[in-house]
């Protein structure tokens, strides 16, 4: 499956971001329990404008974090509500924008906008993409039953199961070892 590339930075972004829930980080933990483990995480990606670096923008940034979460499990018609609903709140003017090593792609702020609005922002617009081509299918959660992570799909045929080789490793091994325990009976 291929994207547009803002729309899958945006999404790949997302997945990120939302892995950093306590339910679905690999520590446990709030990833994004401090602005210094905020800035870590914006290290990785090229958000340009406004960066407060304090800890009203980490709270912005945590609700959308599950925002985003709730979105990206919602089926097609659902997704389109919620995310109408984001864009009419941001007053959304869509331009185009190139920076740095980005070509052409969309912006629907500005870039004094408060970064939680725009991540929101850009998530929408992303997921307008993904609507409008009807690919919601490739948004997901982990299959491995203790695990919430999510994940995008970007392979050919659409199988990936998994939020890691970690995750898919132990459900198989667990499977493996509940058929040989059978066998054994």
């Amino acid at each position: 499956m291929h994207f547009a590339p803002d729309t899958q930075e945006s999404l790949e972004f997302i997945v990120d971001l939302g892995n950093t829930d306590p339910g679905a980080s690999r520590s446990g933990d709030d990833e994004i329990a401090t602005v210094e483990a905020l800035a870590a995480l914006l290290a990785r990606y090229p958000y340009t404008g406004r960066i407060d670096h304090d800890e009203e923008e980490l709270r912005g940034v945590r609700q959308t974090r599950d925002l985003l979460r709730r979105v990206w499990s919602l089926d097609r018609d659902a997704a389109v509500v919620e995310v109408n609903r984001m864009l009419r709140e941001a007053e959304v003017l869509p331009q185009l924008a190139r920076h740095g090593a980005s070509d052409w792609h969309l912006h629907g702020t500005t870039s004094g906008t408060p970064l939680p609005q725009r991540m929101r922002v850009e998530a929408a617009l992303a997921f307008v993409d993904v609507i409008r081509t009807d690919e919601t299918g490739r948004l997901r959660v982990c299959a491995a039953t203790d695990c919430t992570g999510l994940l995008l799909d970007l392979s050919r045929n659409g199988s990936k199961r998994f939020c890691s080789v970690r995750c898919g490793n132990r459900t198989n091994m667990i499977a493996f070892r509940g058929r040989r325990t059978a066998e054994g009976d």
